[in-house]
C-alpha cells in the first residue's frame, strides 16, 4: 500500500470513527456530582395545592432548582435558560425528554403560596413543577438539597423584602443521586447539552 493509499485509508477510518461516535451520546464514567452529599426526603405542596414528596418523581430525572417568584433578576433568568434548554431538548429528544421533571422549589413559602407559584411556573413553560410548603418543610428541604437563603431586611422605601439564596440548578437521577450542575449562566444551549449527555 502506498503512502497517500495508506492516508486516505486511515482519513476514511478516522472520519468514520467520528460518525459513528457522534450517532451515540456516551456519557462520562463517572458523573461530575458522584457521591456528593444532595439530595433526600422532602414533603411539599404543588402549584396546585396537592402534595409532593421526593418519591413523587422515582425513576425520572429531577432538575431542581431553588429560589422565589418575588427575585428581580437571577431566578427568571435562571428558570428562563433551564427551560428554553428544556424545550429544545425534547425537541430533538421527545422520549429522553419525558423523563425529565423540571422543578422549582421556593424558599419564600410566606409569599409563594400555591396559587402564586401556579402563575409563576406556567410563565416557562406547563412543564415547570413549583413547590412549595410551610417555612419548616422548605428549610428542611433547603438542607437536604445544599441550599443556602435568608430573608433580607426590608430597606427603607422597599416595595417588599428580598431573599439571598445560593443559585444553582441540579440534576439527578432516577434514583435520587445528583449527576451534574446544570450550566444556566452559560445559556440554553448548554443546558440542552449536558440534559442529552445524561439523560437516558
Amino acid at each position: 500500500m502506498n503512502a497517500r493509499k495508506a492516508f486516505a485509508t486511515g482519513a476514511l477510518l478516522a472520519i468514520t470513527a467520528l460518525a459513528v461516535g457522534g450517532c451515540h451520546r456516551a456519557p462520562e464514567a463517572q458523573p461530575p456530582l458522584a457521591g456528593a452529599a444532595l439530595g433526600g426526603a422532602f414533603a411539599l405542596v404543588d402549584q396546585d395545592g396537592k402534595a409532593v414528596t421526593d418519591k413523587s418523581f422515582a425513576g425520572r430525572y429531577p432538575a431542581i432548582y431553588f429560589g422565589y417568584s418575588f427575585c428581580p433578576d437571577v431566578c427568571p433568568t435562571t428558570l428562563q435558560a433551564l427551560m428554553q434548554g428544556y424545550h429544545a431538548f425534547a425537541a430533538s429528544d421527545p422520549g429522553d425528554a419525558r423523563k425529565l421533571a423540571p422543578i422549582f422549589v421556593t424558599v419564600d413559602p410566606e409569599r409563594d403560596t400555591p396559587a402564586v407559584l401556579k402563575t409563576y411556573v406556567s410563565a416557562f413553560g406547563p412543564e415547570l413543577e413549583g413547590l412549595t410548603g410551610s417555612p419548616a418543610a422548605i428549610a428542611a428541604a433547603a438542607k437536604e438539597y445544599g441550599v443556602y437563603y435568608k430573608k433580607e431586611p426590608t430597606t427603607k422605601g422597599a416595595g417588599g423584602y428580598l431573599m439571598d439564596h445560593s443559585s444553582q440548578a441540579i440534576l439527578f437521577g432516577p434514583d435520587g443521586r445528583p449527576i451534574a450542575l446544570i450550566p444556566t449562566d452559560q445559556g440554553a444551549k448548554a443546558v440542552t447539552d449536558t440534559l442529552a449527555q445524561w439523560v437516558r
